[in-house]
């Protein structure tokens, strides 16, 4: 049996079955050990939503697919897979996929179902970041999704305690051994939407910089591209890198303050790219939702996101930083 450790207790006494009707968004973090926790309790979700008939999108690394796929039998021919290892390597890319989703299958009175893992054991460090801070958007996200309910498992046996209290935060229900409880540690969305100002780790080797402008934004792309070329990126790798820089630097010129600095340096495996600005991203979702067509911008952190590994955005009334991560392989 698997219980909830004691210091994720900020959770309510009263207990609600996992069944019960909701009409608001439902967001829970399933906490569960090992692979047969995992397996009873997502193939339980899933089974009482396939007897309402109701649209199940499960997002999961490709093992636990398989492991979903052969407790469900022939019944997993009506529910929806994608592979989180492809679809969320970069935690921003995850929410679009809910999204569209959401739209495809949303139908007055209509509820829809989804499981989503962006969180293990072997997330480096930055990513664990990024992926707690898209658990906690996703409430925001989806607030005026109502019928839709998101299940996030959590493997207690694998991942640190501090990372199961961080998900009794940005989940507004926890799950475990077929019960549910209300988290009382839950941050409101007024606290979700606060700008994400949390200080990034400072370079591991000494960082090139160099300040730019708009007339100096031709100089800044071929600054990238050398130091691409020299970390061995292949041309298009090259490419990639540079207008992600390009896009995100423009957005300093336009929108913060005419100009910034930018700074790239090496991490292992990855070339590392920082651009910052005085400016303030008002909008803790951009980058990670599409800009409708009619917009005629608005695309520099989304194509950034579709372009790199990783991109950290971080922000304050002192300044901006988008930290953007590419990988050589």
């Amino acid at each position: 049996m698997l219980e909830l450790r004691n210091s994720t207790d900020g959770l309510q006494s009263g207990v609600l079955s996992l069944g019960a009707p909701r009409a608001e968004f439902r967001h829970e973090a399933l906490f569960y050990a090992g692979q047969d926790e995992f397996v009873a309790g997502t193939g339980a979700f899933v089974r009482d939503g396939l007897e309402l008939d109701e649209p199940i999108l499960a997002v999961l690394s490709a093992p636990k697919i398989e492991a979903l796929r052969s407790e469900l039998g022939s019944r997993a021919e009506r529910v929806h897979f994608a592979d989180m290892g492809e679809v969320g390597g970069n935690p921003a890319r995850i929410i679009p996929v809910w999204r569209a989703f959401v739209d495809q299958h949303r139908r007055p009175g209509r509820r829809l179902r989804g499981i989503g893992e962006p969180i293990w054991a072997t997330r480096s460090p930055a990513e664990l970041v990024e992926c707690q801070h898209h658990e906690s958007l996703l409430n925001l996200a989806f607030a005026e999704a109502p019928g839709f309910r998101l299940l996030c498992p959590y493997d207690t046996s694998a991942l640190d305690q501090d990372v199961l209290e961080e998900a009794s935060r940005s989940h507004p229900l926890v799950a475990s051994n077929g019960e549910e409880r209300e988290s009382t540690g839950y941050r409101g969305l007024d606290e979700v939407g606060a700008p994400f100002a949390e200080p990034l780790p400072e370079p591991l080797s000494p960082p090139e910089s160099c300040v730019f402008q708009a007339d100096t934004l031709a100089a800044l792309r071929e600054f990238v591209s050398r130091r691409a070329a020299g970390a061995g990126f292949s041309a298009q790798m090259t490419a990639d890198l540079v207008l992600a820089v390009s896009e995100v630097a423009t957005n300093s010129v336009v929108h913060g303050g005419g100009g910034g600095i930018l700074r790239i340096w090496r991490e292992r495996d990855a070339l590392l790219s920082e651009v910052s600005d005085g400016g303030l991203i008002d909008d803790p979702l951009a980058g990670r939702e599409r800009p409708p067509p009619c917009l005629a911008g608005g695309y520099g952190l989304w194509l950034a996101n579709q372009l790199c590994d990783l991109v950290q955005v971080r922000t304050s009334a002192a300044g901006s930083a988008v930290r953007l991560h590419k990988r050589r392989g």
